[in-house]
């Protein structure tokens, strides 16, 4: 997922990977179908080439559309981010005390040592 500046704030986008034409070693294409701001359609063209030099174009309204309609011959596939929340960890915090302390275990549950009293106050019942 890509972003495009827009109205002075960096709004998430749709990005296409296309194939590379001519001397390109990357082409990507982000879409914004509408900016929350000023309500504008924006497509951003950036491309790489063999000399490592980025090249943007940037199309809003109706030629973005346009544009976009071109491109679409030459996309390959949607780029998709990663989705992090399918993890095995919560916001679980696990209350626990120790010697008479409240605290928190946030993740080594085998280290945990729950109910411990300190004993230098009690007298030895068996000398």
């Amino acid at each position: 997922m890509g972003y495009i500046h827009c109205c002075g704030a960096l709004h998430k986008t749709r990005t296409y990977r296309l194939a590379p034409q001519y001397n390109f070693v990357l082409c990507e294409a982000d879409y914004l179908p509408k900016c929350p701001v000023c309500g504008h359609t924006v497509v951003q063209l950036t491309r790489v080439d063999i000399n490592d030099n980025i090249s943007v174009v940037r199309k809003v309204n109706k030629k973005a559309r346009e544009f976009l309609k071109k491109l679409k011959i030459f996309i390959l596939y949607e780029v998709r981010p990663i989705n992090y929340s399918k993890m095995n960890c919560g916001r679980f915090y696990l209350n626990y005390n120790e010697f008479g302390v409240k605290k928190r275990c946030y993740s080594n549950l085998s280290t945990l040592k729950i109910g411990l009293t300190e004993n230098k106050y009690f007298k030895k019942i068996n000398p």
